[in-house]
């Protein structure tokens, strides 16, 4: 059987910019987004950092400074060429695990060992974490597609790496960084070649053990109590539930075309942290259903630009780092409305773009001067394939 992904096995070995074009259709989506965000960051924030900081401009000023050194990196990294991952990218996983680990003795922020700590500045390690899972679970397969079919290598090797970041990203109380991780390399895997027997067998396997280890420890009334506060948040609305319920109120009161840009009533310290994981509850609520979809609709060309520059890539290992990229910002924005209209249970998954977060965004952007860089040798016509020495 053939392998998903049907490019060329190796990337080029020349490390020079090609003479391709920018996919210029993501270029637009990317500073649409961006600037949107920017504008939806300060709308929904201004009242808590008021509030909490005296001062209405606190997030969006430290989101603004990310956003500019975002955009020049992401413009610099489109004219670098992407076969540099490629040679970098056991050392970048290793690297970026170091500083993953070293969150869990950096002191708590909020509650959480997420951040290393710097002075009055924070970085989350999360973030480069996912690039570097897509670049090495790209290589992996790249170095030797045909084997991704076996059980050891193309199943527990890879499962084993994501196994190691869940160790520590469950540690740190940072669920919705290990879905997301995880899925990313769940996803690479299925295209790669890896068979669907492998995960069948292990999801099989895994729910049963893991319900008797519910039922028998005392993570039972837990449990529980999450999947009652997800399925009745109103029951709910004094404690687990008020943020769910707070974010379907603001989501009701937008309608059709929403109260106004910056008209917002849950953002005035009824949603808590409106500028985080519920900012999308803030757009529904100013812009309302069309905004929100119009919105929607922008992710949906970034994404869709994503897979169609995998699609005409040159090589295997850029194709599933277009994939693996898109994939990224497809899954969380689909967790993140799914928290936000209880969908699904909180675990709280920022928006890209929109949520505060200047690693986050910065990281973003740099992975999406990466895809402009593997568009560029796409539209290149005059580049001839070479293994990599």
């Amino acid at each position: 059987m053939e392998n998903r992904i049907t490019a060329s096995a190796s990337p080029l070995a020349k490390l020079t910019r090609p003479n391709g074009h920018i996919d210029k259709p993501l270029t637009v989506v990317t500073l649409l987004l961006v600037v949107i965000g920017l504008m939806m960051l300060y709308s929904s924030s201004y009242a808590y950092s008021l509030t909490y900081y005296g001062d209405s401009y606190h997030y969006i000023k430290n989101q603004a400074v990310y956003a500019a050194a975002g955009l020049v990196m992401m413009f610099i990294v489109s004219n670098i060429s992407y076969r540099l991952y490629y040679k970098w990218a056991w050392t970048l996983f290793v690297v970026s695990y170091v500083l993953l680990a070293l969150t869990l003795i950096m002191p708590p922020v909020n509650g959480a060992r997420r951040w290393i700590v710097i002075g009055s500045h924070t970085f989350q390690p999360s973030e480069i974490v996912k690039f570097a899972v897509i670049a090495l679970f790209a290589r992996i397969v790249a170095d030797a597609p045909e084997r991704m079919r076996e059980f050891k290598y193309g199943f527990v090797q890879p499962m084993f790496i994501l196994g190691l970041i869940a160790l520590v990203t469950l540690n740190q109380t940072h669920l919705s960084g290990t879905i997301i991780i995880l899925s990313i390399g769940v996803v690479l895997m299925f295209v790669g070649g890896t068979r669907i027997a492998y995960f069948l067998m292990v999801v099989g396997g895994a729910l049963p053990a893991l319900g008797a280890y519910v039922l028998m420890s005392d993570k039972m009334q837990y449990a529980m109590s999450r999947i009652n506060t997800w399925v009745h948040p109103f029951e709910y609305s004094s404690k687990e539930g008020y943020q769910t319920v707070q974010s379907l109120l603001a989501i009701g009161s937008g309608g059709l075309f929403g109260m106004g840009l910056g008209n917002s009533r849950q953002k005035q310290l009824y949603i808590p942290e409106p500028q985080n994981d519920f900012i999308f509850s803030v757009v529904c609520e100013e812009l309302g259903f069309i905004g929100a979809v119009l919105i929607l609709c922008l992710f949906i060309v970034y994404v869709f630009r994503g897979f169609r520059i995998a699609l005409l890539a040159k090589d295997k290992f850029s194709a599933l780092v277009a994939i693996g990229i898109s994939s990224q910002i497809g899954i969380q924005t689909v967790l993140n409305i799914g928290v936000v209209t209880n969908t699904i249970p909180n675990t709280g998954i920022s928006l890209p773009f929109f949520s505060q977060g200047g690693t986050s965004l910065l990281i973003l952007l740099v992975e999406t001067g990466i895809l402009l860089s593997i568009s560029r040798y796409s539209s290149s016509t005059n580049i001839e394939a070479r293994d990599m020495s």
